[in-house]
């Protein structure tokens, strides 16, 4: 058992990692990154964009806050809802989070 500091030293040196192997996990980091977290991301934000121009009045829809109604006016990004006969509010149209199938309402 050596207690010296130039042979402790010594030692250390030897395990040297290199550079390429530092470049390549930082990209595997990314690549991993990428495909879980920005590709799906980005696909759901394409998609609600989608869903956002796409409707129109009459739809049937569903907001995050859980409310169920029908457009009956568009008014830029916002859209006037019936949510039950005679009772209608007014919300942003980037809070529908789908589009219900014709008729829904009525089987409620």
């Amino acid at each position: 058992m050596s207690l010296f500091i130039s042979t402790a030293h010594a030692a250390g040196e030897a395990a040297q990692p290199n550079m390429m192997a530092n470049l390549l996990m930082i990209a595997v980091f990314v690549a991993i990154f990428y495909f879980l977290i920005w590709r799906p991301q980005s696909k759901r934000a394409k998609e609600h964009r989608a869903l956002i121009e796409s409707l129109g009045v009459g739809s049937e829809v569903v907001f995050a806050g859980g409310l169920m109604g029908k457009i009956t006016k568009i008014e830029g990004d916002f859209a006037v809802v019936e949510l039950n006969r005679g009772v209608e509010v007014k919300v942003q149209r980037a809070s529908v989070i789908s589009v219900l199938p014709e008729g829904t309402l009525n089987n409620l």
